[in-house]
This record gives structure tokens, sequence and C-alpha cells, in this order.
């Protein structure tokens, strides 16, 4: 996977010591309920396709950003429907982060479904009925709760009280 440059400068300061990253994940819906997801390059599972945020960059515009990266997909967004800080994770280098998700439901408006770089082995549309049984608890738990604010938008994105 590669680092954002801005991560390495920090990283030649601080170490390998934790890093609290903002980061976006994407639910990306077609018209049909089927789901896009990528077959992650670093531990080979499914999951939503997702980034670190540029410093400044915001949110939303990070995860359109994101999705046509990793997928070749564009997409609109409709809503923010979680926030979250996942667990820490430690990279076989040493490094340590914990990444504050924010995640988006969102429709496909262009483009094809492709690996378009290394972060991915391979992007698929599934079926919400379908989904592969290696798709990552993260990526279940995000999509639950997208899926949780299209059936009721009023009830507000899902965070932790």
């Amino acid at each position: 996977m590669p680092v954002p440059p801005f991560i390495t400068a920090l990283r030649s300061h601080i170490g390998t010591s934790l890093l609290w990253l903002p980061g976006v994940t994407g639910v990306v819906l077609d018209d049909t309920d089927r789901v896009l997801l990528g077959r992650r390059a670093d531990n080979g599972r499914w999951a939503l396709p997702s980034g670190i945020l540029e410093p400044g960059e915001q949110p939303a515009r990070g995860l359109v950003r994101e999705v046509a990266e990793e997928t070749g997909v564009d997409v609109r967004i409709h809503a923010l429907t979680s926030v979250g800080a996942g667990e820490e994770v430690r990279y076989p280098n040493g490094d340590r982060s914990q990444y504050l998700d924010l995640t988006f439901w969102c429709e496909p408006v262009g483009g094809e479904a492709h690996v378009a770089d290394d972060e991915s082995l391979a992007v698929a549309w599934y079926p919400l009925h379908q989904l592969p049984a290696d798709l990552t608890a993260s990526s279940r738990e995000r999509l639950g709760h997208a899926l949780a604010f299209r059936a009721d938008p009023t009830a507000g994105p899902h965070f932790t009280r």
C-alpha cells in the first residue's frame, strides 16, 4: 500500500509511535442493490473502498477521490452514515496508527469498476444478499450502518454515545 508523503514526513519525526489519522469509507450502492467492494492487496480480504484524507481535504471530496482512484467508479454522495474510531493497527514495520472513520452512502454516476491502483487485487459488485465470506468486519459494520441510515434517514448517522 502506498504511504502518503505527509505520513512519511510525520514518521520521520515520530517513528513508530501511534498516529491518529482521518479516514473515509464509501458504501457505494447501485440501483440494483449491489455494493462495490475491493479485494485488498495488503490482506487479501474484501472491503469497502476507503482511504486516508490528505491534510486539509474535505472528507466528502476525499472519498470521491479515493473511490475513483481505487475502483475507477465515479460517485455522488448521498449522506454521512457513520462516524467511529477504529482499533489500533500495527503494521509489519512497527508503525502504529488509529483511524477516525467517516462512512458515506454513495451511488455510482460514471466509470467502470476495475482495479485502478495497486491497493486492490480485484474490484467487483456484490448483491447485498451474497456478500463474500471474507468481507472485513469493519466493512460489514459500516455497511450495516449505511443500510440502517438508508432505511431511516431521520435517525441520523451512527456514532457511539
